[in-house]
């Protein structure tokens, strides 16, 4: 195994807490999902609705929000490190453009596939048929959008250190790709500018494992609190819509990352999906693609062979841009929102549609539902009101959660099978990690 492939020591532990992280980490997760479902319906069908919701409300959901924003923590310092030790381990400035335009080119594919989908699905099972938003308050709509040229003018920060402070993700990625190549360049002099990055990076990746110890404890505080507010409703609202986006995100995985990782590079599906188990059992319970990158990072390293300089590029940037989940479900629900409010769409507003979602959703905030208030730009460009747009937001937002963690584990395993497609095509993939067992 490569000297970047070691899967850091954990160190043994005795009795039943070793016995229990001998278990892999995602099968605790989902216990804790489970365990967690079963106490919240138990305390929303025992105490009833709203007692319970104060119970959670009190109890559980502080403890789960401290597990997120745990991971929250982690997230820019881990980028800012990762992500310029990252560059500097290419060892050639012209290797980071090859990398990022390959990158940035899967992303973009992958997210029109995902679009188109999610279009298909909402053409074929007219998820809106019937809808009735009677009694439905309208949603706060988010202020507009900005433009694209704005959008790529706000990637450069005015401040880094303020970029830092703020989370502002894509500025973050900009300065610190900058700053690994200037130290690249720069080579002896810059040497323990890079050695501060390198042990950042370390010391980053290594409170991230023992954070990453307590996701089933802090999935089992969310998802409780989630089921003890609203019960099974949860899980049988907005069914047929649910099942739209469960179904397309499920296609978008076999037929396409699959399709990439099997059919294209000849590499085995069963080894490339228990790699990315982790790393899905995270994003589905958190709901947010920012708090999971730091075990994505790790999955894509230590169970699939991925280079530390590519994973450490590529992951980071699809926590950012790549949005497929996201924009099958705007795709989606273009079509729900047509068919509720009986707008006529033509072969043209397919077109706008497959564009608009794609772009809106590059740069998507990585934190849960934020794509529902990306609705007034893909709407608006099929003719929906402001009024119709606020009753969508309305009627999906008690119920978007669910749909939101199928999303998340779909927008991370593509940020994954993008990473292994470009180690692969850069020589950087080493392949007798990716065909042995995880070490997850």
């Amino acid at each position: 195994m490569a000297e970047d492939q070691e899967h850091p020591e954990t160190g043994g532990k005795p009795g039943a807490w070793a016995r229990w992280n001998a278990i892999t980490l995602w099968k605790r997760v989902m216990l804790g999902l489970l365990l967690g479902s079963v106490v919240g319906l138990s305390l929303h069908y025992g105490l009833g609705g709203e007692a319970a919701g104060a119970f959670t409300g009190a109890w559980l959901s502080p403890l789960g929000e401290a597990f997120v924003q745990l991971i929250r923590m982690l997230v820019v310092p881990l980028i800012f490190t990762s992500l310029a030790s990252g560059v500097m381990a290419m060892g050639d400035p012209a290797k980071l453009g090859s990398v990022g335009l390959k990158s940035v080119a899967l992303y973009m594919l992958t997210t029109l596939f995902a679009v188109s989908i999610g279009m298909v699905l909402g053409y074929v099972l007219q998820p809106g048929a019937g809808v009735d938003f009677a009694g439905v308050t309208p949603g706060e709509l988010q202020s507009e959008a900005p433009s694209i040229a704005q959008r790529l003018i706000a990637i450069i920060p005015a401040n880094p250190f303020q970029a830092l402070a703020s989370g502002d993700i894509l500025a973050v990625i900009f300065f610190a790709i900058l700053l690994g190549v200037a130290v690249l360049v720069m080579g002896e002099k810059a040497r323990p500018v890079g050695a501060v990055l390198e042990a950042g990076a370390e010391v980053t990746t290594k409170i991230t494992q023992w954070v990453m110890e307590l996701a089933p404890f802090g999935v089992f505080f969310l998802i409780a609190t989630v089921t003890g507010e609203k019960g099974l409703s949860t899980f049988t609202a907005v069914a047929m819509l649910a099942l739209c986006v469960y179904l397309g995100c499920f296609l978008q995985i076999v037929l396409v990352y699959f399709g990439i990782i099997g059919g294209l590079l000849r590499l085995p599906l069963m080894r490339f999906w228990r790699g990315v188990l982790d790393a899905q059992a995270v994003a589905y319970s958190t709901s947010s693609s920012s708090a999971t990158m730091p075990v994505t990072l790790s999955c894509t390293r230590f169970n699939l062979g991925v280079s530390k300089a590519v994973a450490s590029s590529v992951i980071p940037l699809g926590a950012t841009i790549n949005m497929d989940g996201t924009s099958l479900y705007l795709g989606v629900l273009a079509l729900f929102a047509a068919q509720a409010f009986g707008i006529p769409l033509s072969g043209a507003d397919y077109l706008v549609i497959a564009a608009t979602a794609t772009l809106a959703s590059i740069g998507t905030a990585g934190i849960p539902s934020a794509s529902l208030f990306l609705l007034a730009t893909v709407l608006g460009a099929i003719g929906a009101t402001g009024e119709q747009i606020a009753l969508m937001v309305g009627f999906l937002l008690p119920f978007d959660r669910l749909m939101d963690m199928m999303r998340t584990l779909t927008n991370v395993t593509g940020d994954i099978t993008v990473a292994v497609v470009v180690a692969k095509s850069e020589g950087e993939l080493d392949e007798v990690v990716f065909r042995s067992e995880a070490v997850l």
